[in-house]
């Protein structure tokens, strides 16, 4: 009798920040995120030099939760995220621990988008969603086998999500979504008149 099994599984943690602790301000962070884009000139030379759509703080500021107590909560917070996603991977860390290398602010206005790339040197990488609308709401991920497909044909349209080449989440305002760092993804440009605002962060073996 024929057998096919399925190998080599790419996971993605999808979640509600509220799912563990305290309900933080999402009003609140979205708040703070537009005061620290207005007070940070070198993360507005940096976007404006890049060609950065609308605002983001990885190059300027590594400090948030030192300077923002909202930020600290926020963190305490994503770390019981990750930790679940890890034991899931089913990671033999061997004594070392999974922890936050970086976080930062990201605010795309309508017309942003951010190409497909990955989070090298990391482990888990991940965004929590602060303000969506309709025409901003996702997010693409791709086949970490994609290049070496060769001549592969297309998938269909309807093919099992398990076996396309491309998947799109569409996470709710409030979500934390997680993936290995290695997988790579992009942000298709946001149709909406409204900003598009997230936390992304990466996570490290220490």
């Amino acid at each position: 009798m024929s057998r096919i099994s399925s190998f080599f599984v790419t996971r993605i943690y999808q979640s509600p920040l509220k799912e563990f602790g305290d309900v933080i301000s999402l009003d609140e962070i979205e708040n703070t995120c537009y005061v620290v884009a207005e007070d940070d000139i070198a993360g507005q030379h940096w976007c404006q030099e890049e060609g950065y759509p609308g605002y983001t703080s990885y190059s300027s500021i590594d400090d948030l939760a030192w300077r923002i107590p909202i930020f600290k909560e926020l963190i305490e917070v994503l770390n019981k995220h990750v930790e679940v996603f890890v034991e899931d991977l089913e990671f033999d860390l061997n004594g070392k621990s999974i922890e936050l290398e970086n976080i930062w602010i990201n605010i795309l206005p309508e017309g942003g988008m951010h190409s497909s790339h990955i989070h090298p040197n990391n482990v888990i990488s991940g965004t929590t969603y602060i303000r969506l609308s309709e025409g901003a709401r996702s997010i693409k991920f791709e086949d970490p086998r994609h290049a070496m497909m060769m001549a592969c044909p297309n998938r269909k349209p309807n093919a099992k999500p398990a076996l396309k080449s491309f998947v799109y989440f569409k996470p709710e305002i409030g979500d934390v979504l997680l993936w290995e760092s290695w997988l790579r993804h992009e942000v298709p440009m946001n149709t909406s008149s409204e900003d598009r605002i997230s936390i992304s962060f990466n996570y490290t073996l220490v």
